[in-house]
């Protein structure tokens, strides 16, 4: 009869948990990391897309967050990285085929967190109808701010999503301006695989990405949740 397993059975270190500041204190771990793509019409616009698409979904490893005020490194294979600045969800209950008016008690707080894109290596996947994996999932893909408990700040459903670059304003759009709010995202989502505690959801960006070089200064904001902020080392 077999045995059950124990940390001393493993025959490599096991990976470190990824954990995120809380507001008021204490960490959230990170289990899964799900993005919502082209979730703002005028974002939609400037990459070319139908505003009539339901949400797709990529996602992102675990360990690719940075938290906040941490630099991260320019990637290889790229001449084109770009910032998206988002609405982060942190997901406190686990959840399937989770209904729309239901949706927000699986919420445990919101973040701001940047979706750092290799572009050019999005459009040759785009192009050749292949995965975005190379071009979203890299390492130090998603800097992550403090995460606001919803017991502290609410649900926030307006307010402004910014990001600046060396001081001077890219983004700027409103968590109102959203084709799919959170409740119907985390619903959408939920009938796809089961959302558990520690999953994160990046809930897209709005119009003004560009492109970023060395040692730029990237400083995100979503009004009444929190900031996000990192320098490209």
């Amino acid at each position: 009869m077999p045995r059950s397993s124990s940390v001393a059975d493993l025959v490599i270190p096991a990976p470190q948990p990824v954990l995120v500041p809380v507001q008021g204190g204490g960490f959230f771990p990170v289990r899964r990391i799900y993005c919502v793509g082209r979730n703002y019409a005028e974002h939609v616009k400037e990459m070319g897309n139908d505003l009539r698409d339901p949400p797709f979904f990529f996602d992102k490893p675990a360990d690719a967050v940075v938290i906040d005020g941490a630099p991260i490194a320019y990637p290889p294979q790229t001449q084109d990285l770009q910032h998206e600045i988002e609405l982060v969800v942190a997901i406190g209950k686990e959840g399937a085929a989770i209904g729309e008016h239901d949706a927000l008690d699986h919420v445990f707080g919101y973040a701001a967190g940047l979706d750092m894109t290799r572009r050019d290596l999005q459009a040759q996947a785009k192009k050749a109808g292949r995965p975005w994996t190379m071009a979203k999932g890299f390492d130090q893909s998603a800097p992550i701010g403090t995460i606001a408990p919803a017991s502290a700040i609410g649900h926030p459903a307006r307010g402004a999503i910014t990001l600046s670059v060396n001081g001077a304003e890219r983004q700027r759009g409103d968590l109102a301006d959203q084709l799919w709010n959170v409740s119907e995202t985390i619903a959408f989502l939920s009938r796809l695989v089961t959302l558990k505690a520690g999953d994160l959801i990046m809930t897209g960006t709005p119009a003004g990405v560009s492109a970023v070089r060395r040692r730029d200064v990237l400083e995100g904001q979503i009004e009444g949740v929190g900031t996000v902020a990192t320098v490209i080392a």
